[in-house]
């Protein structure tokens, strides 16, 4: 059915399934040349309900924590335009006839067509309950259901919609009912809610709950099953997840369902009546208990539908009519089944876009339904067939083995489920899922390695896990996009690839949900890629701790000089740059440097450094003052609450003892920081690769069990090493017994009291890749345990790689920990004296970096939101303007002082940051690296580099 014409495909629904199908016919190069629209190739229209395009679903709830919702769109103006696709939003189809191949819009508008494909997608189910149409009755699938969501939950009023809500099944027309219900709903709030429930304790569910959960509410989960989850894991998974989610203050009810939704005097949501007689007090009630089909437009059409709803497809996803297909969550496939998975949907719109524009081979039978995402901080992972031998008669299949791994003290549950002949069928994976990547690929295979090998902790199993090379060819490693290790292997090799982003580009593998990329890196590392030896094209044969040497041996005091002596030119890069302002920034009371702000080094600094604060999602910024030991007095923690309440910042305490301010705009740093500075607090350099923390239970000072003072010990070395630029950052921890209650065993500095004095454990750390940390020595005094540190910590600053946390750089060590000893205990390299001078040299220097930028006129300058104009920019660094027509500018000049003008707005997050990003050269083009994701941009062009889909309007330089 390929076109060798010109004909007409008119696409139902602009979600992310039928975003796929017209990205993959564009792959194929089978749509319409708009230069040449007479020509052969598939003219496109798309028939959208809502009035934005297709956007990510799946990360919706990324919206509650600050997310710019068009951060999550999927198409550009750009593809649209340049494949000569007409997207119709807002005017959804109405009915089509498939005698005249016509397709009838709500507005009225008749389009014909060649081709029709349904990609309805399903709406939520809601039990027909009485009070579910009631205002605070919610049901959660679209950007509609964030907003009004929101809005209700903050007490704002919002414009009511003008159709009733409905829960039958919604006409396709009705710009979806979840909308205009949530809508109206939203325009009845006038208070603050303070309780939900998500009725359904699914995946959906548990998403909803921590939507609820980010907005402020306490939260309860309803779930008529017996379990959470039921059609994901079993009932030992479920109950480790249970107990994860009650830790998080989430209450579970389980077993029963909802029979009423009760209101107050004004017709409002009150509460919800269990199945059980029991009453939940409740101002939000979340639907998600489920999704059907949405089906309407073929019942209509005549086409046949399954028993349980979805248009019937065969294996080309071809419905009864041969004109006509179905993809994604509205069809029932040939398997008898509908996928409410988004990367079976994927793989129905290769099949048809095969048929439309192919050789018609390509077909759909069925598909992985592999899971893996966090919930609620949970991980939790399903693969294969988790359910494999579930049942107790002698006649429900072959043999099948369990073995588990269950530690209740963590919430982690792990189980393999194998075949007679070893085969591993499926499993499932709760609170460490860290082994999904090398399991999933093996299903249906004999696993190469001993089952404790994926199950127990390492250091448990004695096992190492098998790399990359162990899986064949065929495994699919992207279950999103049925991407197979053989064709990702094949793009390496074709294309040169050296990282992650190049096989995304190249394949598409984990540009979905991102749960194969630790499989990619280790197919990338097993494909033997060689990675480059020098830190970056400006310093190819140079690494960081070589770097270092240089700089501190030949007293080298500025970027420029380092790179005319040992770089290859260009203007530095994203790599090059914060690396070298890293490495003055240690050795500067060696060098006589008296800021990280000063002079050159600011065009040096990441955006986080650059204005002292964390950089967040939405372009704000978050404070952390120092709070050495968690210790604080109760004026200094009414000044933060003044702070966070004048400023209105979002607060949080975080696990390092301390409180973190969300929110504030760069202009608005120096004048929080003038008030923190005034109630004692300091820079707690949360923005620095440098000490964070020292973490501490309360020790001998309260603890009936604690042998030393936790608390004291934790406040001196926070202070002694604060401000200490590292490779990465440090984190530290003092526990006043064996029992541990600072965690100081997951951290870079990990301290612990003994009747004999004080133990050191180094190198642990948290993350994706959590490691306990190594005993260095034992019953140290404290003179002994901060000599000992001092060395650690300089040794660790001079060798370090980039970004290598202790960990990694302790795993790289040529003899581990024990050369670690040899060098830090018995002085083999005889520099212990110099490395304990190096550190006394810091603390004698340290000065806030907060105090020296509000005693710097020329530093506060920097914090402004717009530059007056172009002659007030510094060689290598943007600053924001507005031009005269009101749009904001990224303002560059690099230096021979040519200035560049590109749109300040990052078009990955909607952010106005680009003017922070640090400005270099890639391949000797002059590029500014966006602040947020690093991707570069074209200064001349405005292309994007690293995704040629993405660009910046360049825009006229100001004269003035």
């Amino acid at each position: 059915m390929a076109a060798q014409r010109t004909q007409t495909l008119v696409l139902i629904g602009h979600g992310m399934v039928g975003h796929r199908l017209l990205e993959a016919l564009a792959e194929r190069g089978a749509l319409v040349d708009p230069a040449d629209p007479a020509g052969p190739g598939w003219r496109v229209t798309v028939l959208a309900e809502e009035d934005v395009p297709a956007y990510d679903r799946v990360h919706l709830s990324s919206v509650f924590t600050g997310t710019d919702p068009d951060r999550l769109g999927l198409s550009t103006p750009e593809f649209l335009t340049g494949n000569g696709i007409d997207l119709r939003l807002g005017d959804p189809a109405e009915q089509i006839d498939t005698a005249a191949r016509t397709v009838t819009t709500t507005s009225g508008a008749v389009v014909a067509y060649d081709a029709l494909v349904l990609a309805t997608g399903s709406y939520p189910f809601v039990p027909p309950i009485p009070g579910a149409d009631a205002p605070g009755c919610f049901t959660y699938r679209t950007l509609y259901d964030v907003d009004a969501l929101t809005t209700y939950s903050e007490g704002v009023n919002s414009k009511a919609a003008n159709s009733e809500p409905t829960y039958s099944e919604p006409t396709y027309s009705e710009a979806a009912n979840s909308e205009a219900s949530n809508s109206e709903a939203a325009a009845s709030a006038d208070g603050e809610a303070r309780t939900g429930v998500v009725i359904g304790g699914g995946l959906l569910g548990l998403e909803a709950a921590g939507a609820l959960r980010t907005l402020g509410l306490a939260t309860h989960v309803v779930e008529f099953a017996p379990r959470l989850m039921p059609l994901q894991v079993d009932d030992g998974g479920a109950a480790a997840l249970r107990s994860t989610i009650e830790s998080m203050g989430v209450a579970v009810h389980t077993g029963v369902g909802a029979a009423e939704v009760e209101t107050d005097a004004d017709g409002q949501v009150s509460g919800l009546r269990l199945s059980s007689g029991e009453r939940l007090p409740a101002d939000v009630v979340v639907f998600s208990a489920g999704v059907r089909p949405r089906d309407r437009l073929a019942r209509e059409a005549g086409l046949a539908v399954g028993d349980r709803g979805g248009v019937a497809v065969d294996e080309r996803c071809r419905t009864t009519d041969p004109y006509v297909y179905a993809i994604g969550e509205c069809a029932q496939t040939s398997d008898g089944r509908v996928y409410g998975l988004v990367a079976p949907g994927y793989q129905m719109a290769e099949a048809v876009a095969d048929q439309l524009a192919g050789d018609g081979t390509t077909v759909f039978t069925g598909a992985d339904t592999s899971t893996k995402l966090k919930l609620l901080g949970a991980d939790v992972a399903s693969f294969g067939d988790p359910f494999a031998g579930g049942g107790d008669g002698p006649d429900d299949g072959p043999r099948v083995t369990e073995i588990v791994f269950s530690d209740g003290r963590e919430g982690v549950y792990k189980k393999l489920l194998l075949g007679p002949e070893g085969q591993l069928l499926g499993g499932i994976l709760v609170g460490d899922a860290d082994a999904y990547g090398s399991l999933k690929p093996h299903a249906g295979r004999k696993l190469p390695a001993p089952p404790e090998a994926f199950l127990l902790p390492t250091t448990a199993s004695g096992a190492e896990l098998p790399g990359a090379d162990a899986l064949p060819d065929d495994a699919v490693v992207c279950s999103c996009h049925n991407v197979t290790k053989g064709a990702v292997a094949g793009a390496i090799a074709e294309h040169g690839l050296t990282d992650i982003g190049g096989i995304k580009r190249c394949t598409k593998a984990g540009t979905g949900c991102g749960g194969c990329v630790n499989t990619l890196q280790a197919v990338l590392d097993a494909a033997g890629v060689e990675k480059p030896r020098g830190l970056c094209e400006h310093f190819p044969t140079l690494s960081r701790p070589e770097l270092y040497a240089l700089v501190r041996a030949e007293h080298i005091r500025s970027y420029t000089e380092l790179a005319e002596r040992y770089g290859s030119g260009g203007a530095g890069c994203t790599v090059c740059k914060p690396v070298v302002a890293n490495v003055l920034g240690t050795l500067a009371p060696e060098l006589g440097l008296r800021h990280v702000l000063e002079g050159e080094q600011a065009a040096l600094q990441d955006s986080n450094d650059l204005f002292l604060a964390n950089l967040q999602k939405d372009g704000t910024y978050s404070v952390v003052p120092r709070v050495p030991g968690g210790e604080i007095t109760a004026e200094q923690l009414i000044v933060i609450g003044e702070v966070a309440r004048d400023h209105g910042l979002y607060s949080k305490i975080t696990g390092g003892q301390r409180i973190d301010l969300f929110g504030a705009r760069k202009e608005e740093l120096p004048t929080i920081w003038r008030r923190l500075i005034g109630a004692g607090f300091e820079s707690g350099q949360a923005y620095g690769k440098s000490l964070r923390t020292v973490k501490s239970c309360v020790g001998s000072r309260f603890c009936r069990f604690g042998q030393g003072d936790s608390v004291q010990l934790a406040i001196d070395l926070e202070l002694r090493y604060r401000g200490l630029r590292a490779p990465h950052k440090i984190k530290g921890g003092v526990s006043g017994c064996l029992r541990e209650c600072a965690e100081a065993r997951g951290k870079d500095i990990g301290v612990i009291a003994t009747a004999g004095g004080w133990n050191l454990y180094v190198c642990g750390n948290g993350g994706t890749s959590p490691r306990h940390a190594d005993l260095l020595a034992s019953d140290l005094s404290a003179a002994a345990l901060f000599a000992l540190i001092d060395r650690f910590l300089m040794y660790y600053v001079r060798t370090g790689e980039r970004l290598e946390r202790t960990s990694a750089w302790l795993e790289r060590l040529d003899g581990g920990l024990d050369h670690l000893k040899e060098v830090l205990i018995e002085d083999s390299l005889g520099i212990c004296a110099e490395l304990e001078a190096q550190m006394d040299r810091h603390v004698a220097a340290y000065r806030d970096e907060w105090q020296a930028v509000l005693d710097d006129p020329a530093a506060l300058a920097r914090f402004s939101p717009h530059v007056a104009g172009v002659e007030f920019l510094e060689p290598g660094r943007g600053r924001a303007a507005v031009l005269a027509d009101g749009t904001e500018a990224a303002l560059f000049r690099d230096g021979d002082g040519e200035v560049y003008a590109v749109g300040n707005r990052d078009p990955f997050s909607g952010a106005d940051v680009i003017a922070d990003g640090i400005m270099g050269s890639r391949g000797g083009v002059p590029v500014v690296a966006s602040p947020m994701h690093k991707q570069e941009f074209d200064l001349r062009t405005g292309a994007c580099l690293d995704d040629p889909k993405v660009s910046l309007p360049v825009l006229p330089v100001p004269t003035a």
